[in-house]
């Protein structure tokens, strides 16, 4: 068959014909003005080429550029991303409550949109159930939520009454009342009737995924942050103590700690505590970049389940007296629709054990927020006495810092407001350190200034908290936090409730709405309100804000090991009163 093919003429406009006509009197002139835009666009794609990476996962593009997640990476996701809301179930004008399902479909979980911290108030009366420290489940009013996906971090949707916002931070800080009520007392010594049993677990479950830790990223070798037993290399110039820890090394951490407890017993029977040691942390992060299906991601945590099913201990109690440590946030492990992360702590069988995270769900009374690892590793008390000598008497040459970079994909984030804020005064006044230029890739370059700094400014990153802030606190430095989850509602049982001791709270609201100049405000709190700060982070909290080495050995402090060992302790017995009486 013969096909034909008019080609229409198209009408040229007299502008283009006098610009023709223009470039004839110079030829040369116009080939080069013609060949600038090209020059240009092809060296912004060599740019681009040689400063990110590319990496495609399934129907997900990720462009990973600077970042301090992952050695200074950041990924830009098409196709799925983080789920870093914390949620409130949104409740009709009827009464409402929550349960949890097993993943595998036997029991299907009533979805919930999400949103928090400020909601709006439904006309009826709706309760929401939540643990209380007696066991029972204690009933509290929860509040109608407006969605607002602007801001993929904290949402602070709705901003009309100050009593609805009153009511809602109560229903998380009778949460968090509960938690501190299982706070053990300092001076109990000795381990009669607190033994604590390790699971012998597959080793699938720990070590083996600590062996795939050159495989897990793409871009870097993680393999060089588990050495020492997961506290990394040394790091000589900081001193005795220090290592290049990774905020994702929790897990290993723990496990090694835990192993060589003074109250760990061999024999199941004699055990009040019962320790899990599974890494699901680095079971995620093997995964994420990887093209694999949901139900991959899920089969770990299923087999686990299987595996403690059959054991006596579990059956016993429903896994009441069980602990799991988590190396990531809690959204990670409460995958909805998206890719990312697994569903983990949505498994029915998952609701009553205790989980140990760096960032909790602050809607599940069982999930128990405890501090990020940080670079400082102490064997001995004189190792701490000695850091807290160091700093206290530390020179500040500068009132204000902030180590991080600007998140441009994120509008709502206050991060670039506070770096223009900054950069804009003295280096007396504010001291700026790009995490985009690689200006945090040497631990020892952050640690350095914020030993020298007064206040640190700590604005949420990719989620509410940040591992720079317990950063700040070991070095003395006062944090300045924009949102009450970057720490107020996070860690009961290693920071105390009147925050206004060891941090400056500033509304991240009134810096996005150009309302305040955070360095102006902080120039305001005198000396004497700095120094007095200052011994409170530096003599109180600080030797419970980290992790010994792996071989430590406390008398007279506790480290956040310690402090989180006999606070489990605790609620492991006030449950096991509870249920005799």
């Amino acid at each position: 068959m013969a096909i034909t093919i008019f080609k229409r003429k198209s009408k040229s406009s007299k502008k283009v014909v006098e610009r023709k006509d223009s470039c004839l009197t110079d030829v040369f002139l116009c080939k080069f003005l013609y060949r600038i835009p090209i020059a240009i666009f092809f060296l912004l794609l060599i740019f681009l080429w040689s400063s990110s990476t590319t990496i495609i996962s399934g129907n997900i593009v990720h462009l990973c550029v600077s970042s301090r997640k992952l050695n200074n990476l950041y990924c830009i996701s098409a196709g799925a991303q983080p789920n870093f809301e914390l949620p409130i179930p949104v409740i009709s004008n009827g009464s409402s409550t929550s349960s949890a399902s097993a993943i595998n479909g036997d029991k299907k979980k009533e979805e919930h949109k999400f949103e928090i911290p400020i909601p709006r108030m439904s006309n009826g009366s709706s309760t929401i159930s939540t643990s209380a420290i007696n066991g029972e489940l204690k009933k509290v009013n929860v509040l109608e939520v407006v969605r607002d996906d602007s801001d993929p971090i904290f949402r602070d949707s709705v901003r009309e009454d100050e009593d609805e916002v009153v009511n809602a931070v109560k229903v998380v800080e009778e949460q968090l009342q509960a938690l501190r009520s299982w706070t053990a007392d300092k001076n109990q010594k000795g381990c009669d009737g607190k033994g604590i049993y390790v699971y012998d677990l597959p080793s699938k479950f720990n070590k083996d995924l600590v062996g795939q830790c050159g495989d897990m990223v793409p871009w870097m070798d993680f393999c060089r942050y588990f050495k020492n037993e997961g506290l990394g290399e040394p790091i000589l110039k900081l001193g005795k103590g220090w290592y290049r820890t990774h905020q994702y090394s929790l897990e290993p951490i723990f496990h090694a700690r835990v192993l060589k407890h003074p109250c760990r017993v061999y024999d199941e029977n004699q055990a009040k505590l019962f320790y899990v040691p599974f890494y699901g942390g680095l079971d995620i992060l093997r995964w994420h970049f990887k093209n694999v299906s949901n139900d991959v991601k899920d089969s770990f945590g299923l087999e686990l389940i299987k595996w403690l099913e059959t054991r006596k201990p579990w059956a016993r109690n429903s896994g009441k007296d069980h602990v799991f440590v988590l190396g990531k946030i809690s959204w990670d492990f409460r995958r909805k629709q998206n890719s990312w992360g697994t569903r983990f702590l949505e498994l029915q069988q998952m609701q009553n054990p205790a989980k140990l995270l760096i960032e909790r769900q602050p809607w599940h009374a069982n999930d128990i927020g405890i501090p990020h690892p940080t670079y400082f590793h102490p064997h001995s008390d004189e190792d701490i006495i000695s850091w807290q000598t160091k700093i206290i008497s530390s020179y500040r040459k500068h009132l204000v810092s902030f180590a991080g970079a600007a998140r441009p994909e994120a509008p709502e984030n206050i991060r670039s407001i506070l770096i223009k804020q900054c950069t804009s005064q003295d280096n007396y006044k504010c001291q700026f350190l790009d995490c985009n230029s690689g200006g945090c890739n040497q631990p020892e370059s952050v640690i350095e200034l914020f030993v020298e700094s007064e206040f640190c400014l700590q604005p949420p990153g990719d989620s509410p908290t940040r591992k720079s802030v317990f950063d700040s606190l070991v070095a003395g430095c006062i944090p300045v936090l924009f949102d009450p989850f970057t720490a107020y509602y996070q860690y009961p049982w290693h920071l105390p409730q009147d925050h206004g001791k060891y941090s400056v709270f500033i509304d991240q609201k009134e810096v996005r709405d150009m309302k305040v100049n955070v360095v102006e405000r902080l120039m305001k709190i005198s000396k004497k309100e700095r120094d007095d700060m200052r011994r409170f982070i530096v003599y109180e909290l600080l030797p419970g804000l980290v992790y010994g080495d792996i071989d430590s050995k406390f008398e007279k402090l506790q480290d956040a090991f310690s402090v989180t060992m006999s606070n489990l302790l605790e609620r492991v017995n006030r449950l096991e009163e509870i249920k005799e009486s």
